[in-house]
């Protein structure tokens, strides 16, 4: 039997809609800029011909109607709505999800502009909110994505708006990674990012999937 030297940490897992199993998350990939709309509002080209991943810490979930802290080391906390594939064995796509990636913009800006990796403004304690997972097929590959910030829409868009779609964006994550059952990939986001402050509400749906709502605490 192993022996540690202080007790491990939990599995982070995510809820299943209808089933009183949860599915534990291994890692968390993002992709960036995929949607043309939200490359343009970053200063990008939206035309760039193969999307290009960042990753989160698995722990970096937050779940359950968790509310999500203002994090340390920024004035410029982002939302950015996402649809989240979960993988499942034999690598193929288990489920859907609404998700949240948290940016600290100013941190994130920072780095781009030094040319240094983006950990600091993407890979942050309590970055990832998670809606519940819906197993099976997406319910409707057009459905609208949007966030509402205190009732207020901020961002919205369709699926179909993706440069790279679910199917697109797993067969180039291949490429890179073996990926596993557990993998999550945030899949980008529409135009539209803004700032969060403490006390701020979030509202996240995408059509047919379980929506996503937290608080931000101090």
């Amino acid at each position: 039997m192993t022996r540690w030297l202080f007790p491990p940490a939990s599995i982070p897992s995510l809820s299943v809609v209808g089933d009183d199993r949860r599915f534990p998350v291994r890692r968390i990939l993002c992709v960036g800029q995929n949607y043309a709309a939200h490359a343009r509002e970053m200063g990008a080209d939206p035309d760039k011909p193969a999307p290009f991943f960042f990753a989160k810490p698995a722990d970096a979930l937050v779940v359950d109607g968790a509310d999500p802290a203002y994090p340390s080391a920024t004035g410029n906390l982002h939302h950015e709505v996402e649809l989240v594939v979960a993988v499942g064995e034999g690598g193929v796509i288990a489920g859907w999800a609404v998700g949240v990636d948290l940016t600290r913009r100013d941190l994130q800006a920072e780095a781009k502009a030094k040319g240094r990796p983006w950990e600091a403004g993407k890979a942050f304690d309590q970055s990832a909110p998670c809606g519940a997972l819906t197993l099976g097929a997406l319910p409707d590959a057009d459905a609208v994505i949007e966030l509402k910030v205190n009732g207020e829409a901020r961002q919205s868009g369709r699926l179909s708006d993706m440069i790279w779609d679910p199917a697109g964006i797993l067969a180039k994550a291949n490429e890179l990674w073996s990926l596993q059952p557990g993998d999550l990939i945030f899949t980008g986001t529409p135009e539209g990012v803004g700032p969060l402050v403490p006390g701020d509400r979030v509202e996240a749906s995408i059509g047919g999937l379980t929506p996503l709502s937290f608080t931000v605490t101090s």
